[in-house]
């Protein structure tokens, strides 16, 4: 379990918006990582709790569906993760198109982008026993990507170069608190991925005691990864040389200068979001199936493959959305939304923490301070006060589209409710 969370909180996000990171706030990069791993933090104790307590309900819609017991309030939140998938995987798609490809071949990135996605969802569709072998390879090379730039770092402190005083500037642009917060939103989506396990938790030998102790580990073991990659990379290159870059990583190869060719850390790095691609990928097909398979979504989304038996139909649905924001969406804003997205599932699982804490289910299980959830709750509106515009924007639309389905979706179920009580009156 420990492996799994780590493996998905690890993902590719930090590969391409430590720059993002560095153009709101200056140097100071790992101090917005390690405030959004605070705020990770938060959510995860209301996560600990409510995967413990109902260890085979598995994911924020369930949790919501006991707390408020509102068909169309559980079903939102299951939409808001699936949103957040498929504008994941588009995020994704572009940060494997940009910098990091450019150090290799000298393609467009728009249908780099394009390729890529049709690309994972070929491998999606061959199964998940190979998607997943490819997965536990790509994971190994990921992590030691992130702590080869650590050791990058100490090689060039060692030989006396770097400037360690910038890990404490910050930018002059605003005032410091603010372009924290502000990095702090993008610097949240490198921790998000821990909520899916709530989905497997049920599989852990006693998950009453080995849940939270995975989730708390791999959270902070992520955390201090994350952290020694802010402050390795703002030792090493200055934050205006990668401000708004999608592959800074590449900044610190360079200056490093250890005989390590770009090219060799450009492939680490598109291993890396590859992997975090075809995770996310993987999870939004199989929750657009399940939400299908459960009448919330269109039942044509159940369809599958006669051999592979995976669920085709939902692959390219989830494929052509994800293609459709990369026409319309930059990394940041695409980041921004899953961010966003995320952050309505949070707020309903840590209400959702205070409204069942008076359901007694028999067994022990973790519980988490009262006060937790509820700064759990101001930490996910504090983050949405810092969105533009255009990611409301964004999120609305996909939100908008999931209400249109459901209506849709639970018509067309009253139909065919109708259709097969008057059926059964003729033959009566």
């Amino acid at each position: 379990m420990f492996l799994f969370i780590l493996g998905d909180v690890l993902g590719a996000g930090i590969y391409a918006l430590v720059g993002v990171l560095a153009g709101e706030v200056g140097g100071a990069i790992w101090v917005p990582l390690l405030a959004a791993l605070l705020l990770a933090l938060l959510t995860a104790g209301s996560y600990a709790e409510l995967v413990t307590k109902y260890p085979k309900a598995g994911g924020a819609a369930v949790f919501a569906q006991r707390a408020y017991r509102r068909p169309l309030v559980s079903f939102l939140v299951g939409f808001c993760m699936l949103a957040a998938g498929v504008t994941s995987v588009a995020g994704l798609s572009l940060a494997f198109a940009g910098d990091y490809l450019g150090a290799l071949v000298d393609v467009p990135a728009l249908p780099a982008a394009l390729v890529f996605l049709a690309a994972v969802a070929a491998l999606n569709a061959r199964g998940i026993k190979d998607s997943l072998r490819a997965n536990v390879v790509m994971t190994v090379v990921e992590v030691g990507g992130l702590l080869l730039i650590i050791a990058l770092a100490v090689v060039v402190l060692g030989r006396g170069d770097g400037q360690p005083s910038r890990v404490l500037e910050f930018s002059a642009d605003q005032a410091p608190a603010a372009g924290i917060l502000a990095a702090a939103v993008i610097a949240f989506y490198s921790f998000v991925g821990f909520e899916t396990s709530a989905n497997v938790a049920e599989e852990a030998v006693d998950p009453s005691r080995t849940y939270p102790r995975a989730l708390f580990g791999a959270l902070l073991v992520a955390g201090i990864v994350y952290v020694g990659v802010g402050l390795a990379v703002s030792t090493v290159v200055a934050p205006e040389a990668i401000a708004g870059s999608d592959g800074p990583l590449l900044e610190v190869v360079a200056v490093a200068d250890v005989g390590l060719p770009p090219w060799l850390y450009s492939l680490i790095a598109l291993i890396a979001v590859a992997n975090g691609a075809l995770l996310t990928a993987i999870m939004s097909s199989r929750l657009t199936y399940g939400m299908a398979d459960e009448h919330l979504l269109p039942r044509p989304l159940t369809r599958v493959l006669p051999h592979r038996r995976t669920p085709w139909v939902a692959i390219v649905v989830t494929t052509l959305v994800s293609m459709a924001l990369v026409l319309v969406g930059d990394l940041e804003t695409l980041a921004a939304t899953v961010v966003l997205l995320l952050l309505f599932v949070f707020i309903s699982t840590n209400v959702a923490v205070l409204v069942l804490r008076r359901d007694d289910v028999g067994h022990h299980h973790f519980r988490v301070p009262r006060v937790v959830p509820v700064l759990g709750v101001l930490s996910c509106l504090a983050l949405m006060t810092q969105q533009p515009g255009r990611v409301w924007a964004f999120a609305a639309v996909l939100l908008l589209a999931g209400v249109v389905l459901f209506l849709v979706t639970r018509r067309a179920s009253t139909v065919d409710v109708r259709d097969g009580e008057r059926a059964a009156a003729e033959r009566r």
